[in-house]
């Protein structure tokens, strides 16, 4: 009787676990399908560590083995649901075309890279290692001065400097400059630079937006009454996207953006590049999650992909994928684009 009782509460427990764990992932599906930056609090989904969703879905299907087949269906859609929809996979193809040029964008935190023994040892064997033609560079400010920092890494590429930003490219680069994404009376700027391959000139931006990391501690560490923060620190970077998106409109070349946007695909930030005609490459042409960001933190995963590179539909994306997390806290973006796309 003792262990027909304990053997029906085990079954209540583990049924009422598969159905709540089936009832989260679909209320999230929901919320992420319908702009969640319409409010702060939904916002923070964007940037849940994907093993918040896997690791109930991974139990609630480890229990249903002891349930009937019904639930064990529920539980392995609830984890093909958390491992597709939520956790965003790239299902990519080639493009076809020709004039290949490999490109590569980093934020390498020169700051911390230059005080570690081996720090910029650890960026040019990242580097040398993908040998991208063009390489753009976010939170290098250490890497400018002294110059064989610049030669070290990047050997006899061009290379176009300006406060956090380095473009360094194989190919010819023409009236490169700064421009201005300001933010609540804030100045912040990004880098634009024209790339001649070979005939074909290509706009190349490069841009760093706000990092959300001070929002995101506010609500973690203040809950509710952090959500003012959050939604402040939410809207800069809505701010700047929407800025830099005009600059892009204004672009009659093939158009490359490349950087640490600090927000995934599915962010309205994103979107906003997105929606002047760009793509994302690593959504194209790459194959797997992506991510970039997350490994420097507990327990040391990459879990974010908020490091991108967008392409105009001129541009053919042949492949794309993320490079190696040893050197930055952000691991780099390569993709091998045409500019000639059939």
């Amino acid at each position: 009787m003792q262990r027909t009782l304990t053997r029906t509460w085990s079954q209540w427990l583990g049924q009422l676990m598969v159905a709540g764990v089936a009832v989260g992932v679909l209320l999230v599906w929901m919320l992420l399908s319908n702009d969640p930056e319409s409010h702060a609090a939904l916002a923070l989904l964007l940037y849940v560590p994907y093993p918040v969703y896997l690791l109930p879905a991974l139990v609630a299907l480890a229990w249903s083995f002891s349930l009937g087949w019904r639930w064990r269906l529920l539980a392995l859609a609830s984890l093909l649901v958390v491992l597709t929809v939520l956790m965003r996979p790239a299902w990519g193809h080639a493009d076809e075309g020709y004039r290949r040029v490999r490109l590569m964008t980093y934020n390498v935190k020169s700051y911390l890279a230059t005080q570690r023994p081996h720090g910029l040892a650890e960026v040019t064997l990242e580097v040398m290692q993908h040998d991208p033609d063009v390489v753009v560079m976010q939170d290098a400010g250490d890497f400018q001065n002294p110059s064989p920092a610049l030669k070290t890494i990047f050997g006899n590429r061009e290379v176009y400097a300006f406060g956090q930003y380095i473009v360094a490219s194989r190919f010819p680069l023409k009236d490169c400059q700064p421009g201005s994404i300001p933010y609540s009376g804030q100045n912040h700027s990004f880098v634009h630079c024209v790339v001649s391959v070979n005939g074909t000139d290509v706009d190349l931006v490069t841009v760093h937006f706000v990092t959300p990391r001070d929002g995101l501690n506010a609500a973690r560490s203040s809950g509710v009454k952090g959500l003012g923060a959050w939604r402040d620190n939410m809207n800069k970077r809505l701010t700047q996207s929407g800025v830099l998106a005009e600059h892009l409109r204004l672009m009659k070349r093939p158009r490359i953006v490349a950087g640490d946007l600090n927000a995934p695909e599915r962010s309205g930030v994103v979107q906003d590049l997105l929606d002047t005609g760009l793509r994302d490459a690593f959504s194209s042409a790459g194959l797997g999650y992506g991510y970039t960001h997350g490994h420097s933190l507990w327990p040391g995963i990459s879990f974010l992909r908020i490091d991108h590179i967008l392409v105009s539909g001129e541009i053919g994306v042949s492949d794309a994928f993320v490079g190696g997390k040893v050197a930055s806290q952000h691991r780099p973006v390569i993709a091998d684009l045409l500019l000639v796309r059939h």
